[in-house]
């Protein structure tokens, strides 16, 4: 899965975001943080204005995070896809025709080796790494993994934006509005 012509994912970590975000030229959306009361409005408020979102499951209050909340995220939300760093919510999404989205953390080797078997028994269809900002580590895992590779975490400047992206990455995730901002006009030819 690439985000064609979007480099920079932007992510939401409010509602107020996300309306920003819902008036910009961005087609692809990430939810962070939200409470599960809000989230078929958004889902529903984002379809309206022709944005694919995705939710971050494991960044919702009230709800665990774990299959039967993907279930319900899939069957009732019906977001484009989910993001998670358990293999099951993964699992679920992909069964329900979702896209999914596993989120690893680059901490040292040992995790970095646990996440590539976690990789090899959940199947997702992309990655997000965190940090995004160790380029060769992004490289390596889309080797390693053939599968894309989304940067998230700790990306502060246009410099590390880019250099995620010449090392492999398909888009950056951030929060940083100032990013989103720099990088609109890219986002569509």
């Amino acid at each position: 899965m690439t985000f064609p012509s979007q480099p920079v994912l932007p992510a939401a970590r409010s509602m107020k975001q996300l309306e920003r975000l819902l008036r910009s030229s961005y087609t692809h959306l990430i939810l962070l943080d939200s409470h599960v009361s809000r989230l078929k409005p958004a889902a529903d408020l984002a379809a309206a204005h022709g944005k694919r979102l995705f939710i971050h499951a494991d960044l919702i209050e009230g709800l665990k995070n774990d299959e039967a909340a993907a279930e319900f995220l899939c069957q009732t939300i019906r977001p484009a896809g989910l993001l998670s760093t358990r293999a099951s919510v993964i699992a679920k999404t992909k069964q329900n025709g979702l896209l999914a989205i596993q989120r690893i953390f680059l901490l040292d080797s040992g995790a970095l080796e646990k996440s590539y078997a976690l990789l090899a028994r959940s199947q997702p269809d992309c990655i997000e790494v965190l940090p995004g900002i160790l380029p060769g580590l992004i490289a390596e895992v889309r080797e390693r993994t053939g599968l894309p590779v989304l940067a998230g975490g700790l990306v502060r400047t246009a410099t590390e934006v880019e250099a995620a992206l010449a090392a492999g990455a398909s888009a950056v995730t951030t929060s940083r509005e100032p990013l989103w901002k720099q990088f609109e006009a890219s986002s569509n030819p």
